[in-house]
This record gives C-alpha cells, structure tokens and sequence, in this order.
C-alpha cells in the first residue's frame, strides 16, 4: 500500500506550507486525485485518519478528495474519449495512436485554515 506513503509526502508539503505562511493547525484539505493515478481513494483516506492522528499540524483535520476524470486523445480522429470505459483503444475510429490527456494528477489543491481567535 503505497498511499501511506503519498499521505506521508502530503503532510511534509503541508509542514513546508504552513511554516513558509505562519499557519499552525490546518482544518481541511482538498486534494485532486486522477480517475487513473493509481491511488485508491479509500486507502489514502484510511492512511490520513491514521497519520494525521499522529501530526499537531493536521490533527482532526478534514482530507476531501475530487476525481479528476481520465480523459484520453486520438491522434487518428483527433477527439476525447473517457479512457476508463475504453482504454488505449479509441472507441471513435479504433485507432491505438492515442495518449492520456488528464486524469493522472495527484494534487494539494486547498489548505483551509481555522478561523483567528477573536
């Protein structure tokens, strides 16, 4: 299970974010995670609760995933297909000569911040 250590490596980015902005406790955390990227999204979510226990910095906090779709390109007949349902092989023309446009990402896309103490 590789997600414990992409948790792992999303805490140390937050770390580096929060000491280069004076933030000391995150509340939530939106990553962008592709239809393809080869991370299962219960895994990674199973991995936070466990480490995130285990870090002042994210403690309690909030780990919300969205699913970038994976989208694939035909050179042939120049168009998108979904690549989930299709594959490599181009359900328009059935040409191979294809490539994944997006839905390999795997991205930190919102750090929220509990509001100031009055």
């Amino acid at each position: 299970m590789h997600e414990l250590g992409v948790v792992f490596h999303v805490i140390r980015s937050l770390e580096q974010v929060a000491s280069e902005n004076r933030v000391t406790r995150i509340c939530r955390v939106t990553l962008e995670l592709g239809e393809v990227s080869a991370v299962i999204p219960q895994y990674l979510t199973d991995c936070w609760k466990w480490a995130s226990k285990k870090n002042e910095l994210v403690r309690g906090a909030e780990l919300v995933i969205e699913t970038i779709p994976a989208v694939t390109f035909c050179e042939n007949c120049r168009r998108e297909y979904p690549t989930v349902p299709n594959g490599r092989t181009c359900p328009h023309c059935g040409s191979g000569d294809t490539y994944l446009l997006r839905g390999n990402e795997f991205l930190i896309k919102q750090i929220e911040v509990p509001d100031p103490e009055p």
